[in-house]
């Protein structure tokens, strides 16, 4: 017996129910209220399927990179070459996404469920249309892409077909971005985690298969790596757009199922600067791509193996990061700003101690981290070098991620586009430059360029954020 007269053990029942209770709304999805209640816990609820979803993001690179790698450098610096095109590709799928988030989220803050449906309707109206035109410029122009961002001829023959097939089927690419963002903007992060790792399940098992000609399957190669990506996204973005029609947070009618300009209009607007500030960044990074290809091949393939796990491990922060936008959205629509700003300082916190972390597990262990994925000795010491470097602006970087998703979950999507210009092409480039070239510094210096710029973008979004003007911002 307790001190209280209760059996021992009595009163786990409702902590274990509790517990349980909150796996469950992280796996499936919960009625949460965003706009009341314990920030802690809707912070927790949004960003842990958010992390889970990001991490299957990364993950498509990830396999990809393991699996190729096995083929050689030429192989991996086509990767890398391509998912520079594809930057841009992810630019406008990510400036669609803001908008998105933004509509739908600002609606299901004013608890305005034909609204969000209506916005998200629209979201993937205007997705296919852009990603039509996109698509087949890409499929037309890969060799001539991959020549002019500095491919040797062995690696423009060898990536030519997966660069093709990559940018050809951008469709899946923005669609399930896109249709994520409509899930997390409806406070529904569970679900966009679901269709992410059904995408990466299938990517996962396809690629080796594709890539090495294993069972009754042929033997493509690298072009194999992008069916597999492509046939897994394509999946997921079916699954996504069938839940859609029989969801509880946002669920789309027969009546919702047609064009309305007006609101292509409004998304369009929003979505101009969610892909202008993409664009700005990408741009930097494809330059600094060029400036690594003048390194050689060794140069570009190690910073790729470092950067992809630079991504997937750092997700965590990008899962906060995001739930920052969806608490932001959805508490200005219900009229709380006040509440919108909390949740923003209390995401900029864990975001840093999380990033702290990070920081002393990439300076210290660098070596056996990339060891798994380094095809060579000489890959090896270029991929050591960039983490290391990279993560010294790890813990300014977490409160810049937090800052330019409350922007961008606000709408105010232009505020963080300048910020980048600012600081990525009239700093960031010519910093890269100047230490790689002129200083002599090589590949290091723009690994150093990257470490300050990102450092240098988020004090400047902290500064601004707290002046206050992106509670005004309609959307």
């Amino acid at each position: 017996m307790s001190d209280t007269g209760r059996p021992e053990g009595e009163t786990a029942a409702p902590g274990r129910s509790r517990v349980w209770g909150t796996v469950r709304a992280l796996l499936w999805g919960t009625h949460e209220d965003f706009t009341s209640g314990s920030l802690n816990r809707g912070v927790l609820l949004l960003a842990i399927p958010m992390v889970l979803e990001m991490a299957g993001e990364s993950l498509f690179f990830l396999v990809d990179m393991a699996v190729v790698s096995r083929l050689g450098a030429n192989a991996l610096a086509a990767i890398a070459l391509t998912e520079a095109m594809l930057a841009v590709i992810y630019s406008v799928a990510v400036g669609l996404a803001m908008s998105t988030t933004a509509m739908v989220a600002r609606r299901t803050g004013e608890k305005d469920e034909r609204g969000a449906a209506t916005a998200a309707v629209q979201a993937i109206v205007l997705s296919v249309g852009i990603a039509a035109v996109l698509g087949l410029a890409g499929a037309i122009l890969a060799p001539w892409l991959l020549q002019a961002m500095g491919g040797s001829p062995e690696v423009v023959a060898q990536g030519t077909t997966y660069a093709r097939i990559q940018l050809g089927g951008m469709v899946v690419i923005i669609l399930l971005f896109v249709n994520n963002a409509i899930y997390r903007g409806a406070g529904d992060p569970s679900m966009a985690m679901r269709s992410v790792w059904l995408a990466n399940g299938i990517n996962i098992v396809l690629d080796p298969v594709l890539v090495f000609g294993l069972w009754i399957f042929p033997e493509l190669g690298l072009p194999g790596a992008a069916v597999a990506t492509t046939t897994g996204r394509g999946i997921g973005a079916l699954y996504q757009l069938w839940h859609l029609s029989r969801g509880e947070r946002i669920r789309v009618r027969r009546s919702d199922l047609q064009v309305r300009w007006p609101v292509i209009r409004r998304l369009a607007r929003v979505s101009v600067g969610g892909v202008g500030q993409m664009l700005v960044t990408q741009v930097s990074y494809i330059a600094s791509i060029r400036f690594l290809s003048e390194f050689g091949t060794i140069a570009l393939a190690g910073y790729t193996m470092a950067i992809r796990v630079v991504i997937f491990i750092i997700l965590p922060a990008w899962g906060l990061a995001n739930a920052a936008a969806t608490l932001v959205g959805q508490n200005l629509g219900a009229g709380k700003p006040d509440r919108a700003e909390r949740a923003v300082y209390l995401t900029g916190f864990w975001n840093m101690l999380f990033m702290a972390v990070v920081t002393v597990v990439f300076v210290a262990f660098p070596g056996p981290i990339l060891a798994p994925f380094a095809p060579d000795p000489e890959t090896l010491d270029v991929g050591v070098r960039a983490l290391r470097i990279i993560s010294y602006g790890y813990i300014f970087y977490a409160w810049g991620m937090v800052t330019m998703q409350a922007f961008n979950g606000a709408g105010d999507t232009a505020t963080p586009t300048w910020i980048n210009i600012g600081v990525f092409w009239f700093f960031q480039l010519p910093v890269a430059a100047l230490l790689a070239f002129v200083i002599g510094w090589g590949e290091t210096g723009v690994f150093w360029s990257f470490a300050v710029a990102y450092s240098l973008s988020a004090v400047v979004g902290l500064w601004i954020f707290r002046r206050g003007r992106w509670k005004q911002k309609v959307v």
